[in-house]
């Protein structure tokens, strides 16, 4: 894995000028089904809006034609009303969140699915430069953060916008110069607020990648927990995490700073307002231009205006918060498989397998130079070498997790470039030397193989990998969860799953990555034994350290420095007395094998 940072570094740290196109693609892709819902919350978001409007223009008969005369007649019938009107405010401020709320909720899992199948029809080499946490952070913390600040701003931008324009009317019927003292401070926000969302668009960013930054640094904590024990790094980690921690805090205090800024500034505007308001229109009552119930129902407006006014500069806060988001989503959609099939792919059958002149480099190192072999079909074929040799690379061209530079890898004569990758893969199974098991039990993990197997092949396949030597014994057998990555199970367990997991595949094409590498003496010998019946009549091709385990391979080839050095049966290169007669002889005295 490389360093957790380079999936951001992929990617420029600038807000995208796309930012409506993004919008406008969210919109078609995603929300657009949901428009009848849209429009409804629009008139129930109306509604709430004009209804603080209505209350602010019964303010002034309560005042000039109640109070002001000294009579209590018709209060009763305006307080109603008024409750009335906070009462059908209430109902559609309700039923306006729900709907934009359950379609944020929508829209988001949607994304997610979406993002998940995408990943998964990546290339490997997109997860092996891009560290997991920063991954999961796009599906989980990008979408949950665009749901929230976009649910938000939708909401406000629809209930204020109406609020704000009921009030204004309010205050305008009232007194238009009264609202132009309110509002004169106003303009002067334009370019502040411009420079500020600027700031809050790059410092939400910086937050979400600090983020990913966080969820990467504990995603590998917790996979490389006993590593982290065993080598007593508790206090290191600790450290590493914390540095990740201040580094998250950091950001995200910079970005709540610049969204609370802008409420902040309508504030300060507004007490201006009011104080202007106060003094011209105090001396307009005072000399009987105007009424008390005229001043109280602007001042109400005025008084309500404000708050809405503040929500909906925090708006353009929130729109930037979601935009960084929504483009770090877009981006990793932008980003595109290199190995599909073909357009019109040749059919592809069992058969031998052939290298043909082969180069392979990761970046600018080389990793096979020219490699060139023949595996028979239904023999076995074994590969070994010093680490690093190309062993492994051999296998990942194989199953075209990567293609070649330059040369051609073949299956009974057809190109694995050349066939559809579904029937290429279809026809091999593997077992490494790091199982992969999942959360599930162990017949769920087995049927991995063939997911339509039947429980009766499932168990066939256990009897035949020794799996159910054990799983037997457990109180749920084959029900049994293995726990994340198979924890629950020992490494020789581990193996004897994955077995059953390639024998229930029945394919033709076995590859085997050094299986029994990490396992004691007894686990060995019953993987090994599973092995063997796993391989009859299969075209196998084995990684091996200890060469005692390929002895009765049909065909040996040595590797070394991403060539072809030696190759034929074991008895043969014992007595070319070459590199793999000189590693036979280091491994039967106990030494470490150098190549």
């Amino acid at each position: 894995m490389q360093d957790h940072e380079t999936f951001e570094s992929n990617f420029p740290t600038k807000p995208s000028p796309k930012a409506i196109h993004l919008l406008g693609r969210l919109w078609r892709e995603h929300i657009v089904q949901y428009w009848p819902l849209m429009v409804v919350a629009v008139v129930l978001m109306s509604v709430e809006g004009a209804a603080l409007g209505g209350f602010a223009y019964m303010i002034q008969p309560l005042f000039d034609q109640m109070f002001a005369a000294g009579s209590m007649e018709g209060v009763g019938w305006i307080a109603f009303a008024i409750s009335g009107v906070f009462i059908l405010r209430a109902l559609a401020g309700f039923g306006q969140r729900l709907i934009i709320v359950g379609i944020g909720l929508r829209v988001t899992t949607s994304l997610q699915d979406r993002l998940v199948g995408h990943f998964l029809g990546l290339d490997a080499k997109f997860f092996q430069e891009n560290a997991p946490g920063a991954l999961i952070e796009r599906v989980r913390g990008d979408t949950l953060s665009l749901q929230g600040a976009a649910s938000t701003a939708v909401m406000s931008l629809g209930r204020d916008t109406i609020t704000l324009l009921s009030l204004l009317t309010v205050m305008f019927v009232s007194d238009w110069q009264w609202t132009l003292l309110a509002l004169v401070g106003i303009p002067l926000l334009i370019l502040p607020m411009l420079v500020l969302q600027r700031l809050i668009r790059a410092t939400t960013r910086a937050a979400r990648e600090a983020a990913a930054r966080l969820s990467t640094r504990l995603d590998e904590i917790f996979h490389g927990i006993i590593a982290i024990k065993v080598n007593r790094l508790e206090a290191y980690e600790h450290a590493r995490f914390q540095h990740e921690v201040k580094g998250f805090l950091t950001n995200a205090i910079r970005a709540q700073r610049g969204q609370a800024g802008n409420p902040a500034m309508i504030d300060v505007i507004a007490a201006v307002g009011f104080v202007a308001v106060l003094y011209f229109g105090g001396a307009q009552i005072v000399d009987g231009d105007k009424t008390v119930g005229q001043f109280m129902s602007f001042f109400t407006a005025l008084a309500l205006l404000f708050d809405p006014l503040r929500r909906l500069a925090n708006i353009a806060g929130q729109l930037q918060a979601a935009l960084a988001s929504l483009e770090r989503l877009y981006e990793v959609l932008e980003v595109q498989p290199t190995i599909i099939s073909p357009a019109n792919p040749k059919p592809m059958a069992p058969g031998d397998v052939v290298f043909d002149d082969v180069h392979f480099s990761y970046g600018t190192a080389p990793v096979l130079n020219g490699v060139s072999f023949t595996a028979k079909a239904g023999k076995t074929t074994a590969l070994v070498g010093p680490s690093g040799a190309g062993k492994s690379t051999v296998f990942s061209l194989l199953t075209r997790l990567i293609d070649p530079d330059s040369g051609t890898v073949c299956i009974a004569g057809t190109a694995t470039t050349d066939a559809d990758i579904t029937v290429l893969r279809n026809m091999i199974a593997s077992v490494g030397q790091d199982t992969a098991l999942f959360d599930e039990t162990i017949a769920q993990n087995i049927r991995l193989g063939r997911l339509d197997a039947s429980d009766a092949d499932v168990r066939n396949a256990a009897q035949s990998a020794s799996v159910t030597d054990f799983a037997d014994t457990l109180p749920e057998g084959l029900g049994t969860r293995v726990g994340p990555r198979g924890g629950s199970l020992s490494g020789g367990q581990r193996q004897r799953v994955a077995i059953a997991r390639a024998m229930l595949k029945s394919a033709p094409i076995l590859l085997l990555d050094e299986p029994t590498s990490a396992l004691d003496a007894e686990s060995e010998r019953l993987v090994q034994l599973a092995l063997t019946r796993l391989a009859q009549g299969r075209t196998t091709l084995v990684i091996a350290h200890r060469l005692s385990t390929i002895r009765a391979a049909d065909k040996i080839i040595v590797i070394d420095k991403g060539r072809v050095i030696e190759q034929g049966t074991h008895e043969e290169l014992i007595g070319a007395d070459g590199a793999y007669a000189r590693l036979n002889a280091l491994q039967a005295a106990g030494l470490t094998p150098q190549l």
